[in-house]
Protein backbone atom coordinates (compact mmCIF):
# COMPACT_ATOMS: atom_id res chain seq x y z
CA UNK A 1 0.00 0.00 0.00
CA UNK A 2 1.05 3.61 -0.95
CA UNK A 3 1.92 5.72 2.31
CA UNK A 4 0.26 9.44 1.77
CA UNK A 5 2.53 11.32 -0.98
CA UNK A 6 4.03 14.13 0.30
CA UNK A 7 3.18 18.21 -1.50
CA UNK A 8 5.75 18.52 -4.69
CA UNK A 9 7.64 21.06 -4.50
CA UNK A 10 7.87 23.66 -7.35
CA UNK A 11 10.44 26.08 -7.90
CA UNK A 12 8.93 28.73 -9.85
CA UNK A 13 8.69 32.74 -10.84
CA UNK A 14 5.13 33.28 -10.41
CA UNK A 15 4.51 35.57 -12.81
CA UNK A 16 6.04 32.95 -15.39
CA UNK A 17 3.38 31.84 -18.10
CA UNK A 18 4.35 28.66 -17.92
CA UNK A 19 4.31 28.46 -13.97
CA UNK A 20 1.02 29.30 -13.76
CA UNK A 21 0.11 26.72 -16.25
CA UNK A 22 1.58 24.19 -14.30
CA UNK A 23 -0.04 25.64 -11.01
CA UNK A 24 -3.11 24.82 -13.12
CA UNK A 25 -2.48 21.60 -14.45
CA UNK A 26 -1.27 20.20 -11.10
CA UNK A 27 -4.42 21.78 -9.23
CA UNK A 28 -6.60 19.84 -12.12
CA UNK A 29 -4.72 16.59 -10.81
CA UNK A 30 -5.56 17.40 -7.81
CA UNK A 31 -1.66 17.75 -6.24
CA UNK A 32 -0.72 19.62 -3.40
CA UNK A 33 2.11 21.90 -4.16
CA UNK A 34 4.81 24.20 -2.11
CA UNK A 35 5.76 26.89 -4.30
CA UNK A 36 9.48 28.28 -4.10
CA UNK A 37 9.71 31.39 -5.70
CA UNK A 38 13.55 31.55 -6.21
CA UNK A 39 13.92 34.25 -7.95
CA UNK A 40 12.96 36.25 -4.67
CA UNK A 41 14.14 33.64 -2.13
CA UNK A 42 17.48 32.69 -4.01
CA UNK A 43 18.66 29.34 -4.95
CA UNK A 44 22.23 28.21 -3.49
CA UNK A 45 25.08 26.85 -4.81
CA UNK A 46 24.09 23.23 -2.82
CA UNK A 47 20.29 23.35 -3.57
CA UNK A 48 20.96 23.91 -7.21
CA UNK A 49 23.34 20.92 -7.31
CA UNK A 50 20.89 18.48 -5.42
CA UNK A 51 18.49 19.69 -8.07
CA UNK A 52 20.69 18.83 -11.02
CA UNK A 53 21.22 15.50 -9.28
CA UNK A 54 17.62 14.96 -8.61
CA UNK A 55 17.18 15.53 -12.21
CA UNK A 56 19.83 13.61 -13.80
CA UNK A 57 21.15 16.73 -15.50
CA UNK A 58 23.91 19.37 -15.74
CA UNK A 59 23.75 22.81 -15.30
CA UNK A 60 23.76 23.46 -19.02
CA UNK A 61 20.49 21.58 -19.63
CA UNK A 62 18.81 23.83 -17.05
CA UNK A 63 20.50 27.01 -18.53
CA UNK A 64 17.48 29.65 -19.67
CA UNK A 65 18.85 30.65 -23.37
CA UNK A 66 16.06 33.29 -23.40
CA UNK A 67 17.55 34.98 -20.78
CA UNK A 68 19.43 38.07 -21.71
CA UNK A 69 22.39 37.60 -19.10
CA UNK A 70 23.22 34.04 -21.31
CA UNK A 71 24.17 36.74 -24.55
CA UNK A 72 25.41 39.41 -22.45
CA UNK A 73 28.19 36.82 -20.57
CA UNK A 74 28.68 34.66 -23.81
CA UNK A 75 27.59 31.95 -21.77
CA UNK A 76 26.09 29.88 -25.19
CA UNK A 77 29.57 29.95 -26.60
CA UNK A 78 31.36 29.36 -22.78
CA UNK A 79 33.66 26.80 -21.75
CA UNK A 80 32.83 27.68 -18.32
CA UNK A 81 32.70 24.28 -16.27
CA UNK A 82 29.76 23.04 -14.24
CA UNK A 83 31.01 24.23 -10.80
CA UNK A 84 31.43 27.95 -12.24
CA UNK A 85 28.49 27.52 -14.08
CA UNK A 86 26.49 26.50 -11.01
CA UNK A 87 27.39 29.32 -9.34
CA UNK A 88 27.02 32.01 -11.58
CA UNK A 89 23.24 30.46 -11.81
CA UNK A 90 22.81 30.78 -7.84
CA UNK A 91 23.75 34.36 -8.06
CA UNK A 92 21.75 35.17 -10.84
CA UNK A 93 18.61 33.15 -10.50
CA UNK A 94 17.25 34.37 -13.73
CA UNK A 95 19.82 32.20 -15.30
CA UNK A 96 17.80 28.97 -14.31
CA UNK A 97 14.93 27.56 -16.18
CA UNK A 98 11.88 27.04 -14.74
CA UNK A 99 9.73 25.66 -13.38
CA UNK A 100 11.51 22.83 -11.72
CA UNK A 101 9.06 20.23 -10.06
CA UNK A 102 10.34 18.04 -7.11
CA UNK A 103 8.98 15.00 -5.59
CA UNK A 104 11.47 13.27 -3.06
CA UNK A 105 14.58 12.26 -4.69
CA UNK A 106 13.19 12.96 -8.26
CA UNK A 107 13.11 15.80 -10.08
CA UNK A 108 11.87 17.67 -13.55
CA UNK A 109 12.06 20.40 -15.57
CA UNK A 110 8.57 20.97 -16.56
CA UNK A 111 9.49 21.70 -20.18
CA UNK A 112 6.67 21.18 -21.37
CA UNK A 113 4.44 21.58 -18.09
CA UNK A 114 2.77 18.00 -18.69
CA UNK A 115 6.44 16.75 -17.69
CA UNK A 116 5.26 17.28 -14.21
CA UNK A 117 2.70 14.41 -14.26
CA UNK A 118 5.53 12.04 -14.46
CA UNK A 119 6.14 12.69 -10.69
CA UNK A 120 2.04 12.17 -9.50
CA UNK A 121 3.07 8.49 -10.41
CA UNK A 122 4.66 6.04 -7.92
CA UNK A 123 7.53 4.57 -9.20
Amino acid sequence: MIGPVPPLKVYEKPTCTTCRKLRALLAEHGAEFESIDYHATGIGESELRELLCKMGSGPREVLRLREPLVEELGLRESEMSDDELIALMSGNPALVQRPIVVNGERAVLARPIERALELLCDG
